[in-house]
């Protein structure tokens, strides 16, 4: 149903889209059907492309098997399919991802998911790819160093769904802030704040720089010019989670920028910045169509 929702989008730059699932055809029919879906469903018959490429899930056929009762299995099943009880049926599911090819066919990403209900918004995405589509509309934030745009992936997110705030980040002329690696000051970072039901995934850094601070005789990596940092957040949708949020309309992410600026005569103190970003919450869909007899 995502991935419906950003078709136009995903033309307009170039991109084809595709989903391949283990499910016979009339099943994909009436799902399509049902929920107006216009891009191509592939019905991957034996699993034989799954397999091929190496996601083929086992946990199903464990869920059958001889060690059925045993509390690792169970908690892998829980884990990597999604519920506490499969039947045959999920034999042959794939562990979810996304790839992105190029016009060879050669696969130039990927993005899998750690577990089975979780999975990766088509924004946040291609915000990693350097390629925003529906851009929801920025905060502006300025301090004595900096200037900040910040903004979600997503307007609206559902249980498991796994998403992206980003930054954009300004220093002010002849400002520097400091990146990993830097001994001795605060390197920015953004820290969201815990709640239940949300993870973080620890954010990756946009390369640096190095400043030669010659009063110390100092090499340190810094941020000069304009850089974005981007947070990837999960909103958890297992059955504890989704029972929790269900009355909700909205989630709200907290969180602050820490940093410290310098310029090439003056460190000044540690700054923090509080940051929110609300998002509308809607309901996940986890219903399986009924072919039409």
């Amino acid at each position: 149903m995502e991935l419906e929702g950003r078709v136009n989008e995903l033309r307009k730059k170039g991109l084809g889209l595709a989903a391949i699932s283990y499910d016979p055809p009339e099943i994909i029919a009436a799902f399509a059907k049902q929920r107006g879906i216009t891009f191509p469903l592939l019905s991957d018959g034996g699993s034989a492309t799954i397999k091929r490429y190496g996601i083929l899930n086992p946990v199903p056929e464990w869920a059958m098997g001889p060690d059925k009762d045993d509390p690792a299995v169970k908690a892998e099943i829980e884990r990597y399919v999604s519920v506490r009880n499969p039947n045959p049926s999920q034999v042959g599911i794939a562990f979810p991802g996304t790839f992105i090819l190029d016009w060879q066919g050669r696969i130039v990403s990927r993005y899998f998911e750690d577990f089975y209900i979780e999975r990766n918004t088509v924004s946040s995405i291609m915000m990693r790819l350097n390629a925003r589509v529906a851009p929801v509309a920025g905060t502006k934030v300025s301090t004595a160093h900096l200037e900040i745009t910040t903004y979600p992936s997503d307007s609206a997110v559902a249980p498991g769904n796994r998403f992206s705030i980003a930054l954009d980040i300004q220093p002010h002329d002849g400002i520097h802030v400091y990146a990993p690696g830097a001994k001795n000051y605060r390197v920015i970072g953004l820290n969201i704040a815990a709640q239940p039901f949300v993870r973080t995934i620890p954010v990756k850094y946009p390369a640096s720089e190095i400043y030669f601070f010659k009063p110390l005789n100092e090499r340190v990596p810094v941020f000069q010019k304009p850089f974005t940092l981007i947070q990837e957040v999960i909103l958890e949708g297992t059955p504890q989670a989704q029972a929790a949020l269900r009355d909700k309309n909205a989630v709200t992410i907290a969180g602050t920028l820490e940093y410290q600026a310098c310029d090439d005569k003056i460190c000044y103190n540690p700054a923090s910045v509080p940051l929110t970003w609300t998002l509308d919450l809607r309901p996940i869909i986890t219903e399986r169509p009924v072919p039409a007899k």
